[in-house]
């Protein structure tokens, strides 16, 4: 999922430097004599209009896809023991964002963080009182026990990314 979401910033990337080519170049044939209070239209070959319709709709559909259709991947975490497992990488996101587990049965998760962007540094569980810094090219542990069966959310320090720990009963 975090390879699609690169994807579609170079992407987008891609096509901005295309636009800003396409009206530099527009404007640098213009002659700076002929000033007038009037818009004027620049005329464009038809394959450049195409090539940039074309990109739009693309990014338009990269976008609903990802908002709208692209599932979160759930893992379930592996019994090892009497403690449920997981490995967590946090890059540009939380992989996988959507972790299954037990009630009543002990939980160790591994976050492991590659990202160096500051959003990233702490992992928060509200629902379970903690609050964990997150060291980079380090593997954090966090253990503890839910009790309830039920969807509860963790994210960032900052909120901007979040995942959730589903609890069955």
């Amino acid at each position: 999922m975090l390879k699609h979401r690169k994807i579609g910033f170079y992407l987008s990337q891609i096509l901005l430097s295309l636009i800003l080519v396409t009206s530099v170049q527009a404007a640098s044939t213009e002659s700076p004599s002929q000033s007038t209070d009037k818009f004027r239209q620049i005329q464009q070959p038809i394959p450049v209009k195409i090539a940039i319709t074309t990109a739009g709709l693309g990014l338009i559909g990269l976008e609903l896809w990802w908002f709208m259709f692209s599932k979160p991947k759930a893992k379930q975490a592996t019994k090892t023991e009497d403690t449920q497992e997981l490995q967590i990488l946090v890059d540009g996101g939380y992989e996988p964002n959507r972790i299954t587990v037990n009630s009543g049965q002990p939980v160790r998760l591994q976050f492991y963080r590659k990202d160096p962007s500051h959003c990233l540094e702490k992992v928060l569980f509200p629902d379970f009182n903690i609050s964990k810094d997150l060291p980079l090219d380090k593997t954090t542990t966090i253990e503890f026990t839910p009790e309830k069966p039920g969807e509860y959310t963790f994210s960032c320090g900052m909120n901007m990314v979040r995942g959730t720990l589903e609890v069955r009963g």
